[in-house]
């Protein structure tokens, strides 16, 4: 199936029905009075997160959706029926926007959980509410409200604990296959992953974390370059980044000091909180480079690096297993420190 994070779709509540002007005509019940009903709700539309499904694509191609209008009111004191709600089932991970404030409706982060997108206009009153002491036969009532209508953006952005950056053919899918059980392709030309995988990353019988891979970022990205920016969404939810460094690029005019500083400047005109996020440079392709060592220390020594670094060769597994510990380590301390923080308070 074609994976899709983008749509926009257009959804209208149904209307509340109208109330009703009657009046109770029996054989023998003289001056019965008033006798109209109340029409039905209109029907909402909701969104639910359903873990099953793993794309947009379904809302791509069906923009409109209507919930069904309330039923008039009718004689005899006898309301209207509601109309039927309708659920737009999304994937686990989907943000939804007005298009027209800007204004963030639901974030759909966990699997069951429901928001109204729009609300269904209620029915109007019959004259049955009309009726006092001094008006014994009322021929007042009321029109049901007109249901909510909305232009909406869908943007689905998946879960994920870790995410993986860097240039295209830093070896980032040969990395999540060789740690998880996810199969992106391998190959040996750019570009070759064109969507997210997620990979789920066992360290022990009852740790895990989920790690993400997202097609490959090149200086310019910002200005449309290679794919862009539009995948870098996807790394929005995570809490550690690793950033892989190919130590022995086939491309002898390759400067990883400059790429790697390229990278970094894409995740900050991107948006500043993701280029603030947590970030781990892992040098791979070790098993290529006989003077390895030194070139990762030139290459610490220019970018004046001070924060966490592994060396690894996804191909061969060294070092993978290592920086998974410690990636796990990691989570789990940032996991605590809120926890701590609430007990404390």
């Amino acid at each position: 199936m074609k994976f899709i994070d983008e749509a926009r779709i257009d959804v209208q509540a149904g209307d509340g029905g109208n109330g009703s002007a009657a009046f109770r005509r029996e054989k023998y019940v003289p001056r019965g009075g008033p006798a109209g009903g109340d029409g039905g709700r209109g029907g909402s539309v909701w969104a639910v997160a359903d873990r099953n499904i793993n794309t947009l694509v379904d809302y791509r191609f069906a923009r409109h959706h209507r919930a069904e209008s309330g039923e008039p009111g009718r004689k005899s004191d006898q309301y209207g029926r509601g109309g039927s709600d309708i659920e737009l089932r999304m994937p686990v991970g989907t943000l939804v926007r007005d298009l027209q404030s800007g204004e963030q409706i639901a974030d759909l982060a966990r699997d069951g959980e429901r928001a109204l997108l729009a609300r269904g206009g209620k029915g109007g009153l019959g004259n049955l509410h009309f009726k006092s002491s001094v008006n014994r036969s009322p021929r007042q009532f009321t029109r049901g409200e007109p249901g909510e209508r909305r232009s909406l953006a869908l943007e689905l952005r998946v879960l994920a604990d870790v995410g993986l950056l860097g240039l295209p053919n830093a070896g980032k899918s040969t990395f999540i296959r060789a740690v998880s059980s996810a199969r992106p392709k391998v190959a040996d030309y750019p570009f070759t992953t064109l969507s997210p995988s997620l990979g789920v990353v066992r360290v022990a019988q009852d740790a895990s974390f989920v790690v993400a891979d997202i097609p490959g970022l090149i200086e310019g990205a910002a200005e449309g370059a290679g794919l862009g920016h539009q995948f870098l969404r996807h790394l929005g939810r995570t809490r550690l980044l690793l950033h892989l460094i190919d130590i022995a690029p086939l491309d002898d005019a390759a400067d990883p000091v400059r790429d790697a500083r390229a990278i970094a400047l894409e995740l900050k005109k991107y948006d500043p909180a993701l280029y603030r996020k947590p970030r781990w440079l892992v040098f791979n392709k070790s098993d290529l480079a006989p003077d390895a060592d030194a070139r990762i220390r030139r290459i610490l020594r220019a970018l004046r690096w001070r924060r966490p670094w592994h060396r690894i060769s996804a191909l061969t597994g060294e070092g993978c297993a290592d920086l998974c510990r410690a990636a796990y380590r990691f989570l789990a301390a940032a996991a605590e420190r809120p926890e701590r923080a609430r007990r404390a308070a």
